[in-house]
């Protein structure tokens, strides 16, 4: 099978272990920059361009897409997808998980609890806002941040005022979220793979840091996961459509509570935590979920 890799490094972590798991496993593989792919979008001859050739034999594709670039990469995943090259992240999933409002209210329409989250568009509605998610503390979040950027703890309503209004002001979109006290800055990483967690750490914050992602600092370790834990991580990638998920949930007093659902999710801490071969499970899984080259797309939107 030949597998392409839509990353902007070869030497990042997660692109070097999916390939050296790729290639353990006699599969032909090449690293791709997205950002470098350009396009011929036609009836009768779509096709991709990569440094001056034109790239149509591969058997599947693993987006690696950068969240400040999800635009362009979602669009070169969905040109692979018209050419009915599997993608085991379709460019619609990778689309809904990285707006959070969106994967937020996808996720309670099929009743997925999670944090009491609000959203609002004029300042004069902030106040009513606040008291919806429970008051001072409240978690202030960009729509499209990641890695913990773009997140902020407001542990007073004067401090969320000024936050949420300053950044309305700059015409940001932002979601405000009760905080969990009872999680004591840790959360849980799942990570799926199909219709299974194959592996689970806890991500535990620094002392005097609320965000527990490992790029915050926040320490790892591997954790058993409940059954409810586990059933609704999977529930959450299916609901977001994607073959391979970094979903993050809470431990609170009325159960496990949906925080986020990755769509490249880092391999390096959960195979740290682990020592799992995270890399050779998502490459398995390709090679059972791959469709032939030229058979008609799945995909579509």
């Amino acid at each position: 099978m030949k597998i392409a890799i839509l990353s902007r490094r070869e030497d990042l972590y997660s692109t070097r272990r999916l390939r050296e798991a790729a290639e353990a496993r006699h599969h032909e593989v090449e690293v791709i920059d997205y950002l470098r792919c350009y396009m011929n979008i036609t009836a009768k001859c779509s096709s991709i361009h990569y440094s001056g050739k034109e790239v149509h034999k591969f058997d599947a594709i693993i987006p690696r897409i950068g969240a400040k670039r999800t635009f362009y990469g979602t669009a070169i995943v969905r040109q692979f997808e018209t050419m009915g090259i599997y993608s085991i992240n379709p460019s619609i999933a990778i689309t809904r998980s990285r707006d959070k409002l969106r994967s937020h209210q996808l996720l309670t329409m099929k009743g997925v609890d999670m944090p009491i989250t609000g959203f609002a568009h004029a300042p004069n509605d902030v106040d009513d806002l606040i008291k919806q998610v429970g008051g001072p503390p409240l978690i202030i979040k960009l729509i499209e941040g990641t890695q913990g950027i773009g997140v902020v703890l407001a542990e007073t309503k004067k401090a969320a005022e000024s936050v949420i209004q300053t950044l309305m002001g700059l015409n940001t979109y932002i979601i405000i979220q009760e905080f969990i006290k009872e999680s004591k800055g840790a959360d849980l990483r799942c990570f799926v793979i199909g219709d299974k967690v194959v592996a689970a750490m806890k991500r535990q914050a620094e002392p005097g840091e609320f965000r527990a992602n490992v790029h915050r600092g926040g320490n790892v370790e591997m954790i058993k996961i409940t059954k409810a834990e586990r059933e609704v991580a999977v529930k959450a990638a299916k609901i977001m459509g994607l073959g391979m998920a970094g979903v993050d949930l809470l431990r609170s007093d009325r159960g496990p509570l949906i925080l986020e659902i990755n769509s490249s999710p880092g391999l390096a801490g959960i195979e740290a935590a682990t020592d799992k071969d995270i890399a050779g499970m998502i490459i398995d899984h390709i090679v059972k979920n791959a469709k032939p080259i030229g058979s008609k797309s799945r995909y579509q939107g």
